[in-house]
């Protein structure tokens, strides 16, 4: 199974990654990639770049050393379930990850909190992606989240990044919730939450844990770019 893209990448502007949009682009173009995704940290994390940011992407390029471009944001989702970008900014980024933090959100309160939280993101009509729920800081009720996923068209991610020792026990959960969209349908995306242009397209674990389960390949975003972008030119993008 080949995957052509990586929609969860960061640069300099979130304050604590290493690369440029034009150095994580040329990675890509390096190994392989058809398209490329640049979601940085929404405002509120420490060292986040201002809601400006999000309102120039209209000055960048679609196609960069021959990789297709998506330009985004991958939000936080606050306390009440919001985000913590306005919507304005929202409507106009191509994509959005939504995403629990530590620094943003406080870590280790109940299932039924970070159930309410995602939930209530999940009601947002621009959010394409859930990313790293499988994080155990943020206990959840998964089958929950997956059903509301499904009826909500909206994408579960299987962050590569959660199987490192920064999240320990994501492993486990993030199976259980590989299960579950397979048991229902719900289609996946893979990506590498790379803080360096050199861990673009490092999908490794995350790969494994697909064959492992045997995820039907209908249900994986990654193995073909027009599946994305017929995704989020159904949501109502111009892409």
């Amino acid at each position: 199974m080949k995957f052509v893209f990586d929609l969860h990448t960061h640069t300099i502007n979130s304050g604590h990654a290493h690369c440029t949009t034009m150095e994580n682009a040329k990675y890509a173009s390096e190994i392989g990639l058809e398209l490329l995704g640049i979601t940085d940290h929404g405002p509120k994390m420490p060292g986040g770049p201002h809601e400006w940011y999000f309102n120039t992407f209209d000055t960048m390029p679609r196609e960069l050393y021959g990789v297709t471009m998506l330009y985004g944001c991958e939000a936080n989702i606050l306390d009440d379930g919001s985000l913590d970008l306005s919507i304005d900014k929202q409507e106009k980024i191509d994509i959005m990850i939504a995403s629990l933090h530590d620094p943003v959100v406080e870590p280790e309160k109940s299932p039924e909190v970070y159930t309410k939280m995602y939930l209530k993101a999940m009601d947002n009509p621009n959010l394409h992606i859930l990313g790293h729920i499988g994080n155990p800081k943020f206990p959840i009720y998964e089958e929950e989240i997956v059903k509301r996923a499904k009826e909500k068209n909206i994408l579960i991610e299987i962050n590569n990044k959660s199987f490192s020792v920064k999240r320990k026990g994501s492993d486990v959960i993030c199976k259980k919730i590989a299960l579950l969209c397979k048991e229902y349908g719900v289609k996946i995306v893979v990506g590498s939450d790379a803080h360096s242009c050199f861990a673009i397209g490092g999908f490794n674990e995350a790969e494994k844990l697909l064959k492992e389960i045997d995820m039907p390949e209908a249900l994986i975003m990654n193995t073909n770019k027009d599946k994305i972008l017929n995704f989020l030119r159904e949501k109502g993008k111009n892409i």
